[in-house]
């Protein structure tokens, strides 16, 4: 690659004039530009050293690779006179450039909130539909399961016992997140969860008299906005008793204070208000869905991966949680349609993205497609909108067809979720089980009409821009060029090995499509695996030369001595932490045996930072490979077998 040319190429496409400031991290350039619609975004798609492009957080991202990207920055600096950035600088001159917009903060709010108690509810809400599997009649015959073999009653009654824990205990999940999001003590957040819901509480009905004032013994089981706002009122309080009390009875008076006036205040004011808020919020949403039937499910379907690009999907979380313990206290409710239309949705996208796999010829666009498109059929859209079907526009409002008319299908036949899950091809995991036949016929039906729309209309319209795009050599880069890179590729091909790529950590391996950064889920950097650490050593995972080993200390390259050149990332943005709470053991160029010490990463501190700290180990010359594939029964400790790679013959 000749790095100057490359920057050369990226400062002319996206306009000398039009970039404000750049900065890079591990694998791309991210520019900061006035106007992204002067990019010239067809010549960037066509350049063979990019790997692709993204828009995010205010930031126009040129993915590069690995090594090469220091260079290229390096020469982009030059050319363009800017001064050099961090990624955390860049960061807040993106955020300077953005306004601020109060409604898309709030909704963050509720996404940094309900995220992270998910998979409580997913848990909860799988076991009440194996629950429902177990005790629902007409699934098997006029008999529910139970009832043919009385021997697993017990098993079943236990299974409705572990199912509804999360949702009557609501509050104290809520509670915990929201502290730690408006910086309150996560552990006094829990408390208040737990005062809402204690066994004492005898109902309603049942009174206190304190100085003359009566007030309600009310249960807040499966409550969440109640204690939302407890929780948010605890926070000033702890923060104000931190800030005016002495160090010597900080510690004991600080916690009994805030919880005794939040308490107080909770049962008397907060409590009574928003339980009613949240009694109407719900009532009102599911009236909507009752009243409009399909036709609501229909336009909700049409919108929903619009509403997806603007981020306010985020939200959803929050109205799910509330549509699903109303589902959990009383089965006859309406459960979760949002998820269904979700399903819809992302299933449409992935239909669309593999219609433009078989439309284009585009070797590049080819892999994205490919890639994207099984993302977003396991739930993960954002490659497939981001990288496809937004370039190409047709493919997204053919999907969006393609969604409407299965949502409205769905809804027509009362389709309805009792989880939340993976909103794919997997959702049917948290189906209401009587409902799982008029779910696969509504994913059927989104997928064929957003793949068959998609096709005929680019095949029929746009024969030129996809279904021939035959990309030219870039005007930059010689025909010759191109030949002699074909040639280096081909020997490299050829001097290439099978081999198996060990995991560089402790912790559970995942697919990369399931991980939160359009670069890494996508595959634009190659194919791989990914793992959820539980410990934060990192080791080799193959034996050979390390190629990479940033200053920030979070990610390595290392080719190994069978041709295959590994990445490993260690979290997403930790970049932006500038090496704090990493410590590094290598040196570029250094050797290293498989199981050597990499480095290490205080994964608490890091999350407490705010990133995740998923580690991505990816194959940067996937390419030059017959086949590159994650083990799907891999072990959860370093050293275990994560990838293997073939080689061609």
């Amino acid at each position: 690659m000749d790095h100057r040319k490359v920057a050369e190429r990226v400062i002319k496409d996206v306009g000398r004039d039009n970039i404000i400031a750049g900065a890079h991290c591990a694998t791309r350039l991210r520019l900061v530009l006035k106007d992204d619609s002067k990019v010239d975004q067809k010549a960037l798609d066509n350049d063979p050293d990019v790997k692709g492009t993204f828009k995010t957080n205010g930031q126009y991202q040129v993915i590069i690779g690995p090594g090469d990207v220091n260079d290229v920055y390096d020469e982009f600096i030059k050319i363009t006179g800017l001064k050099e950035l961090s990624t955390d600088d860049l960061k807040k001159v993106a955020a300077e450039g953005q306004k601020k917009n109060p409604i898309m903060d709030f909704i963050k709010l509720l996404s940094d909130i309900f995220v992270p108690i998910i998979p409580a509810l997913v848990a909860g809400g799988l076991l009440m539909a194996l629950n429902n599997f177990l005790t629902s009649p007409g699934l098997f015959g006029p008999k529910s399961v139970v009832q043919m073999a009385p021997n697993i009653a017990g098993m079943s009654e236990m299974i409705q016992v572990m199912s509804a824990a999360p949702f009557i205990f609501m509050p104290i999940l809520v509670g915990m997140s929201a502290a730690k999001r408006f910086g309150a003590n996560q552990f006094l957040g829990a408390t208040i969860g737990m005062i809402m819901t204690t066994p004492g509480l005898q109902g309603a009905n049942h009174f206190w008299n304190i100085f003359g004032l009566h007030v309600a013994q009310t249960n807040y089981q499966y409550q969440v906005i109640p204690v939302l706002v407890a929780v948010w009122v605890l926070s000033i309080f702890e923060k104000f008793f931190h800030k005016h009390l002495p160090s010597a009875v900080d510690f004991t008076f600080t916690p009994l204070l805030s919880i005794m006036i939040t308490g107080f205040l909770t049962f008397t004011i907060i409590g009574p208000v928003f339980k009613g808020v949240s009694d109407a919020i719900t009532n009102a949403i599911v009236w909507l869905y009752n009243t409009t039937g399909a036709l609501g499910m229909g336009i909700f379907g049409l919108t929903y991966s619009a509403i997806v690009t603007t981020g306010l999907h985020q939200s959803f979380p929050a109205v799910e949680t509330q549509l699903l313990a109303a589902f959990a206290k009383n089965p006859a409710s309406s459960g979760d349609f949002i998820f269904v239309t979700a399903c819809m949705a992302n299933v449409a996208q992935g239909a669309a993205t593999f219609a433009v796999y078989f439309l284009t010829k585009n070797e590049k666009m080819k892999g994205l497609a490919s890639s994207s498109g099984v993302s977003a059929l396991l739930g993960i859209t954002e490659p497939a909108l981001f990288g496809v079907n937004l370039k190409y526009k047709f493919p997204f409002f053919c999907a969006l067809i393609g969604s409407g008319v299965a949502a409205a299908f769905a809804g027509l036949m009362h389709v309805t979720a009792a989880a939340l899950g993976s909103a794919g091809f997997l959702g049917f995991l948290s189906i209401y089980p009587k409902t799982i036949p008029m779910w696969v016929v509504s994913v059927a039906i989104s997928f064929a009409v957003a793949f068959i729309l998609t096709y005929v209309y680019g095949k029929g319209h746009l024969k030129e821009e996809v279904a021939s795009q035959d990309v030219p050599v870039n005007d930059a880069t010689t025909q010759a060029e191109e030949n002699q890179k074909a040639e280096k590729v081909s020997k490299e091909q050829l001097s290439l090995k099978d081999e198996v790529i060990a995991s560089p950590v402790d912790g559970t391996p995942e697919s990369l499509t399931k991980v939160n950064d359009p670069v890494f889920s996508a595959k634009l950097m190659g194919d791989g695996a990914a793992v959820i650490p539980s410990n934060g050593t990192i080791y080799a995972p193959v034996t050979g030369t390390v190629t990479i080993a940033y200053e920030t200390k979070h990610a390595y390259g290392i080719k190994s001595d069978d041709g295959a050149e590994v990445l490993i990332h260690i979290g997403l943005d930790t970049v932006n932490l500038k090496g704090e709470y990493f410590e590094s053991f290598v040196k570029q160029g250094q050797r290293v045996q498989k199981g050597d010490k990499l480095g290490s990463v205080d994964l608490d501190a890091v999350k407490k930072a705010g990133y995740d700290t998923t580690v991505m180990v990816v194959i940067t010359n996937t390419a030059n490979y017959a086949n590159v594939q994650r083990i799907t029964d891999a072990g959860d400790k370093h050293g275990d077998k994560l990838i293997a790679v073939t080689a061609h013959n």
